[in-house]
């Protein structure tokens, strides 16, 4: 189970959908408790802003309606608590014990001097009996106003008691100068942090009871749902698996109805199975017929050997040797197509076609008529025996004369033999490029040959990339075309 598919496809998957749980875990449970300590921030700094603008409004620290719910402490300049919330008693382990407020002082007016009669003349005039004012006067001082200090709050994390509990808070600390002169108070403000950490706490063992549940929910989908997606492959591996034992490839693996992969794969194992059937049935043919081929020549040779060892004088020494020769041949091609069955490829050089037809025809009567150079490429050897069995099969079959064709046509240099015999049968033009093939039954072997040669002919083409075809002559005997690419 531990190397199959499905086990690990189930792994991974619930692997995968376990760091990604616990990533946006984390991600919320950060992003919760970012989000409620800049609230519980927000919620001190309202209350000591509204506060503190009590304070620079002239509002007395003892009519202060100080919150319950947020601990809030002022204190001045030297740090003595001036007020205290209800309940609150100590911050950061600091008793808070309010004393009495300090009364703002006031600054008295000087009295006015009452007039008397010595200075009617006076009256109106400054010293000196002038009508400049007297420098002495002056008007009464206006009290500076109170002001909550500029610039954004202080902000700090402590503890604080109230009602005997201690816990967390954020405190929001704001410097206000008092109206009158009254001097300068620090008002501090708090909000609890304990929500918050109650809350993350609440929402992370969520997580961790819903993330193995939802854990198991995922492994328990993946495995019925990778078991059911791969129940086609299962069939396909045992259909196969039965095949391999019975060696009975015309059975086929079930194709399923879906049109996804799997199906492809299963259509594509029976296209593989069908030319593998197809591949097997040849080559039993072809060891068949070559058994069948040799066992002829074989025979022919044992019996002559077996006559001239009772009676030399009856030795036929020519036939011999030709059955020899016949053998020799008939060998070289079985090899020959067993190496191309293989997938046998000799390393390509460019070939001048007019060449190697000038080789090929010397020795042998036929006219040539050239048309450009063409210039493929190929194995040299190969390509020769091409054209050496397509010129002796037209020699087997033209009354008078052949004729070879070279020329170029859609990038393929084409080389065409041509006979004046009485051609090939249009059904039978396909048939002749199948090993073992004679269309004349009545020939004898020795003239007819062993229906290799263009056989041979047509994969060797195949082999360079190119085409063997068969056709009419304007005379009425055969052509056989063969096609190769040009060279680049």
């Amino acid at each position: 189970m531990r190397g199959s598919l499905r086990t690990r496809t189930t792994v991974a998957a619930t692997a995968v959908v376990a760091v990604a749980l616990v990533i946006a875990g984390l991600a919320v449970v950060l992003l919760l408790r970012s989000n409620l300590a800049s609230q519980a921030q927000l919620q001190a700094e309202v209350t000591a802003q509204q506060l503190a603008s009590q304070l620079a409004a002239g509002t007395a620290i003892a009519k202060l309606d100080l919150d319950d719910e947020h601990p809030v402490r002022i204190t001045d300049a030297s740090g003595k608590v001036l007020a205290a919330s209800e309940g609150l008693s100590a911050v950061d382990g600091n008793p808070v014990q309010p004393s009495r407020p300090t009364p703002v002082p006031t600054v008295a007016p000087k009295p006015t001097p009452t007039p008397t009669g010595d200075d009617d003349d006076n009256r109106g005039r400054g010293r000196g009996g002038d009508d400049e004012p007297d420098d002495d006067s002056s008007p009464t001082p206006t009290p500076p106003a109170g002001r909550v200090a500029e610039g954004d709050a202080s902000y700090s994390n402590g503890t604080a008691t109230v009602d005997g509990r201690t816990a967390a808070y954020r405190f929001a600390a704001l410097k206000v100068t008092l109206p009158k002169g009254a001097g300068e108070v620090t008002v501090q403000a708090g909000a609890e942090l304990a929500t918050a950490g109650d809350a993350v706490s609440s929402v992370s063992r969520t997580m961790l009871i819903g993330l193995p549940l939802l854990l198991a929910v995922v492994a328990l989908v993946t495995w019925m749902v990778t078991r059911r997606a791969l129940a086609p492959v299962e069939a396909i591996r045992a259909e196969l698996a039965g095949i391999t034992g019975s060696r009975d490839l015309r059975r086929r693996v079930p194709v399923p109805e879906s049109r996804d992969e799997v199906a492809r794969l299963a259509r594509t194992t029976n296209d593989t199975l069908t030319a593998l059937e197809t591949s097997v049935a040849q080559q039993r043919g072809f060891v068949a017929d070559a058994s069948h081929e040799l066992r002829s020549p074989i025979a022919s040779l044992r019996t002559q050997l077996e006559v001239a060892a009772a009676h030399p004088e009856l030795l036929e020494l020519d036939e011999l040797i030709a059955d020899t020769i016949r053998l020799q041949h008939l060998a070289a091609d079985l090899l020959l197509l067993a190496r191309l069955d293989a997938g046998d490829h000799p390393d390509p050089e460019r070939i001048h076609v007019s060449d190697l037809v000038r080789d090929a025809i010397d020795g042998r009567t036929a006219r040539l008529q050239i048309t450009g150079e063409p210039v493929v490429l190929g194995n040299k050897t190969r390509l020769a025996r091409v054209l050496s069995n397509l010129l002796d099969n037209a020699e087997r079959h033209t009354s008078k004369e052949i004729r070879v064709v070279v020329s170029t046509a859609d990038g393929q240099a084409v080389i065409q033999v041509q006979d004046d015999g009485s051609g090939v049968p249009e059904a039978d033009r396909e048939r002749i490029f199948e090993r073992f093939v004679r269309l004349d039954d009545a020939r004898s072997r020795d003239e007819g040959g062993a229906g290799l040669g263009l056989a041979i002919a047509r994969d060797l083409a195949q082999s360079h990339g190119g085409t063997l075809t068969v056709g009419d002559t304007p005379a009425g005997g055969a052509s056989f075309d063969l096609r190769l690419p040009l060279a680049t």
